[in-house]
């Protein structure tokens, strides 16, 4: 790992691993999950028209801006802004504060993720029929148009993998797989982070590029099932107007901010570790394009799926569609019941959510790493066992304050 002689701060040992680790913080569960959601909201390809806007006029400029200050200053958040200008020490801080509490509740996902994971490697999967204890009078292999029934794997996900209880009056249990899961979660975010760039720039060349790998998988797979290309129209083709609509202009620029990661500090704090002289522009353009290109290539992955359940259900595929994680836990399982060779299918879908989701993770969580080694950066750099105790620390915090999210949901 390379030292910057005049700050004593460690660099990323290539360039293309910040680009890498960029981009994984960028590409997450929010573009297999929120973008195709929202165009599902917005009348399919219309969405695309502000989505493309927002990210020349907003995303890109604000990346450049966050990147710049973190590689010219050579700090976090907290401490960039406060040089940049002493009053913008409290937005700092507050992106830092940010990006903690998202961390706490976004590893819940990646603890869902390891649960189907793991449940998938069996010949029969756990939600393909109603045959199970968890199932409710009202379960249906198949859910129809119109029907007041649940699908399995819309059970398996509420009374299985949640253990959803009657009333908001019962506080629920802790569910010990889950709790479990979580702590392997956060073992896997420690591991990736605990040496800094050291050993996230190595680990961002598996976790950034292999969900690319599924991704293609899954859509020669899925655009060969019968009424894929159904879902498809129904993304790429425009509703023209639902542009008149100013919630989807406000979706389409939460979208960009949220994706790329504008305002969270994760990016500028990867940047603090960059070359002096490193070109930020490329990077820039890098990161906020592959985003977007990764959103709208996922978009054909879910809505041929998409398309294909409505083929085997019978109806439209704008009643496809499922608010929350159902997008991703509940009408994707369903869709891989069906499919040659399902629980490989799951598996690997299922694992590249892990993927997606701990670059994201990591990079949330390396914002409040960063801004206590600026802090303290004397006593810290010099011991690299005590950095990694303060590692330690913030992913030991974290896990605790996300343990409620692991009880019984009500």
């Amino acid at each position: 790992m390379a030292v910057d002689e005049e700050a004593g701060r460690p660099t990323w040992s290539r360039q293309i691993e910040f680009t890498l680790a960029g981009i994984g913080c960028a590409v997450g569960l929010g573009n297999i999950w929120r973008f195709p959601y929202l165009c599902y909201r917005s009348g399919g390809g219309a969405f695309l028209v502000p989505y493309l806007l927002m990210l020349v006029v907003l995303g890109i400029p604000l990346l450049h801006m966050e990147l710049t200050l973190g590689q010219y200053l050579r700090r976090g958040p907290v401490q960039a802004l406060a040089k940049a200008c002493p009053l913008l020490k409290g937005v700092g801080m507050a992106t830092v504060a940010i990006s903690f509490i998202m961390c706490t509740y976004y590893n819940i996902i990646i603890t869902w993720a390891l649960y189907y994971m793991f449940s998938s490697f069996r010949s029969e999967l756990l939600w393909e029929n109603c045959n199970n204890t968890w199932n409710t009078a009202n379960c249906s292999d198949r859910a129809s148009n119109g029907s007041s029934s649940s699908t399995a794997s819309q059970q398996f996900f509420n009374f299985k993998v949640l253990e959803r209880t009657s009333g908001v009056e019962e506080t629920g249990v802790l569910r010990w797989e889950l709790f479990l899961l979580l702590l392997l979660a956060w073992i896997l975010v420690y591991l990736c982070i605990f040496k800094g760039v050291k050993s996230t720039g190595k680990v961002v060349y598996f976790t950034a590029l292999f969900p690319y790998v599924i991704l293609l998988a899954l859509l020669i797979n899925n655009v060969q099932l019968p009424g894929a290309i159904d879902g498809i129209r129904f993304f790429i083709i425009p509703e023209w107007d639902k542009l008149l609509n100013v919630e989807v202009w406000i979706n389409a620029a939460a979208q960009i901010f949220n994706s790329i990661g504008i305002g969270f500090g994760s990016l500028m704090a990867m940047s603090s570790y960059n070359n002096f002289n490193n070109n930020i522009l490329k990077d820039t353009l890098a990161i906020s394009i592959t985003n977007s290109l990764t959103s709208i290539f996922a978009g054909f992955v879910i809505f041929s799926a998409f398309g294909y359940m409505s083929h085997l259900q019978n109806v439209p595929v704008s009643e496809i569609a499922v608010d929350g994680p159902g997008l991703v836990f509940v009408v994707y399982p369903q869709a891989f019941v069906t499919m040659p060779v399902a629980p490989l299918w799951a598996v690997l879908f299922f694992f590249m959510l892990l993927c997606l989701g701990l670059d994201s993770q990591f990079a949330m969580v390396e914002v409040m790493v960063t801004s206590l080694l600026d802090s303290y950066s004397k006593p810290i750099l010099k011991h690299l066992k005590r950095k990694e105790f303060v590692v330690l620390i913030v992913c030991g915090a974290a896990f605790l304050m996300g343990i409620p999210n692991v009880m019984q949901v009500t």
